[in-house]
């Protein structure tokens, strides 16, 4: 019989991978998929990633633990280089696990963990403990408050250290939440640090091809500026039935390996909106840091959600040509706020009828009868397309 899942007395923060040079992610989604339901945030990145990538992700987003599969052979070498990372990296208390089936030897298991590695889950143990039983495991130890000195990564801010960025947000997300008192300390001075970092607002009906976009945009605006650095905020939705959240952005976000960028992901926990309650806070941290842009990027909306307008300097709404009759487009609130429309994946049938229509309809609700269609702020792009020279009129 499965055991019950773990009931975690702190939000837990996983990052979860299959190792470089390995494909085989059917296992680890399985476990990310249960640590979600188990009530975690798990920052997923997907199959083929290196032990710098998988670091990184997890300083940036300030995780309890990082879980990844690793069936390619290499294992002894990749634990170990993360572990060594870690540590240098001043996050060793970052948890480590893994597992690889019968890849793995128990003698080398053995070794992984007697170097630092939390634990390597063999083949016995999933016959012994179960997959529920696994992954109680996983939260139990992960089950702690990352150490915090709120003075300390003020300080650290001004150089834009990623992992005091990342800590100062998750003080903000307590903050949101009533425990004030950590956060409050350094507020005053991150108000008087505020720069006036222009901030760009994502958002758009889920599965629209936001992370896409916000992939091409950073990769351009990297390309142009080479003395420039951004910062990311993604928000995907909490579950309501487990407090559980799947923050899959980085899946789509091949640019952000670079170190002038920054990425934090954030869920909506019980916001009941497309943004966290600690958004106004997490942007407060990021203008005191030395960012030129800031990106947030929204979970997916219904048809009256405009809250990106409020937080941002410059909105964008994305949608896709699936829209239903286009009656429905006169439902849409963002054809009315956005500063700039995006109809997205114009590669699927019916899109170029679908661009008219959005046209049409951004014409009509903000009195633009006269406009040609070249000064309407609705672009058709391929955000999935290397190069899309729909993504590039955006951009500029």
């Amino acid at each position: 019989m499965e055991p019950k899942p773990y009931q975690p007395r702190h939000h837990i923060r996983f990052v979860t991978a299959t190792s470089l040079f390995d494909g085989h992610d059917v296992s680890i989604n399985i476990m990310r998929r249960i640590l979600q339901d188990s009530g975690a945030e798990v920052v997923h990145l997907g199959h083929n990633r290196s032990v710098r990538e998988i670091v990184d992700a997890a300083i940036q987003e300030d995780a309890q633990g990082i879980a990844v599969s690793s069936y390619q052979g290499g294992h002894i070498e990749f634990f170990k280089y993360m572990v060594d990372l870690l540590r240098d990296r001043d996050a060793g208390h970052i948890r480590v696990f893994g597992g690889g089936g019968g890849v793995i030897l128990p003698d080398e298991i053995a070794e992984l963990e007697a170097y630092g590695v939390c634990k390597i889950f063999s083949p016995e143990d999933g016959r012994r403990m179960g997959l529920q039983g696994m992954v109680n495991y996983k939260l139990e130890q992960c089950d702690f408050d990352p150490p915090r000195d709120p003075e300390r990564d003020l300080n650290l801010l001004a150089e834009g250290d990623p992992a005091a960025i990342a800590r100062l947000i998750s003080l903000a997300e307590q903050a949101s939440e009533g425990d004030k008192g950590p956060f409050e300390s350094v507020e005053n001075q991150l108000q008087k640090r505020r720069r006036a970092t222009p901030v760009v607002g994502i958002t758009g009906t889920g599965g629209a091809g936001k992370s896409s976009l916000t992939d091409e945009l950073v990769r351009r605006f990297l390309n142009d500026f080479d003395d420039r650095r951004i910062a990311i905020l993604s928000v995907d939705p909490t579950r309501k039935r487990t407090g559980g959240a799947l923050l899959g952005d980085r899946i789509r976000m091949n640019a952000i390996d670079n170190p002038r960028v920054y990425m934090r992901s954030l869920a909506t926990r019980e916001s009941r909106s497309e943004l966290s309650r600690a958004i106004n806070e997490a942007l407060l941290i990021l203008k005191a840091a030395p960012f030129d842009l800031i990106i947030v990027e929204t979970s997916g909306i219904g048809q009256g959600d405009t809250g990106i307008t409020e937080v941002s300097d410059l909105s964008l709404y994305v949608m896709t040509s699936e829209f239903g009759a286009p009656t429905q487009l006169e439902k849409i609130d963002m054809l009315d706020f956005a500063d700039l429309v995006v109809l997205n994946k114009m590669e699927k049938r019916g899109s170029e009828d679908a661009l008219r229509n959005v046209r049409k309809q951004v014409r009509r609700n903000r009195k633009m009868f006269d406009a040609p269609d070249e000064d309407l702020p609705v672009y058709g792009t391929i955000a999935s397309q290397f190069n899309d020279a729909g993504t590039t009129r955006l951009y500029h």
